[in-house]
């Protein structure tokens, strides 16, 4: 059978109830075209719960006995607008430790979730840390995970973010040292703040960023007997004294 709720009405005007005539009444229901009072409509146990909460509402309403929605007349729209529901006050606190003990699981289950994202992504930088060192062994390996770690921010859309980051592709991970290069060993950013333009400014730079490629992708082994090996900084054409 079909469940008929009472409709309780949020009255515009001041409304005295017909039978004990108090007011001015906040909320009142409608019997006979007369207004009535919650207290005298035998709802004034009932407490109001507002619209918004799709969960809470659902639950205080399934574990209310007695409930009645709320409405109130929109002059502009010329109708009856939905405010909320009155349910009985046991079952509110119901279905709040019920929606309490969800937002909780959820909040458990988005820390997992960002755990597991967390040690995906850390193996993300680390597998483009090692491609690094093993593209350009004599790198100093702080700037090899520093390389890592910027290429392969979560949401950047950098290198170590894309298909061939991901896969280790030889021309996207060079594609991150060679970036890393361009803004940390040469002037090329503070030619683009002198207003040269970009392609003039990555034209001048790219002899240096070619000598420190080439000095990086020199075994250690044989990086200290190589003429103009890269120093201690990871700068071309510096020996150790």
């Amino acid at each position: 059978m079909d469940l008929v709720a009472p409709v309780v009405v949020e009255p515009l005007r001041r409304r005295r109830c017909s039978e004990c005539r108090q007011g001015p009444l906040e909320r009142m229901i409608v019997e006979y075209g007369r207004p009535v009072c919650l207290d005298c409509a035998d709802l004034g146990h009932l407490v109001f719960l507002r619209r918004g909460d799709t969960a809470l509402t659902r639950r205080a309403r399934e574990h209310s006995a007695l409930w009645a929605v709320v409405v109130r007349h929109n002059r502009r729209r010329t109708r009856y607008e939905r405010q909320g529901l009155l349910v009985e006050e046991a079952a509110l606190a119901l279905a709040e430790t019920a929606c309490l003990a969800d937002a909780e699981a959820r909040a458990r289950r988005r820390a997992r979730d960002a755990e597991r994202r967390a040690v995906r992504d850390a193996a993300i930088t680390e597998t483009l840390r090692a491609e690094i060192l093993r593209l350009f062994p004599a790198m100093p390996p702080e700037r090899a995970a520093e390389i890592a770690a910027h290429a392969s921010a979560k949401g950047s859309g950098r290198v170590g973010r894309t298909a061939a980051g991901r896969a280790l592709d030889r021309g996207a991970v060079t594609a991150a040292v060679r970036a890393s290069i361009r803004h940390v060993d040469t002037p090329y950013d503070s030619l683009l703040m002198r207003g040269v333009p970009r392609h003039q400014a990555r034209t001048r730079v790219s002899p240096v960023i070619e000598t420190v490629l080439r000095s990086w992708r020199v075994p250690p082994a044989a990086h200290g007997n190589a003429p103009g090996a890269t120093g201690a900084e990871g700068t071309p054409g510096r020996t150790d004294r």
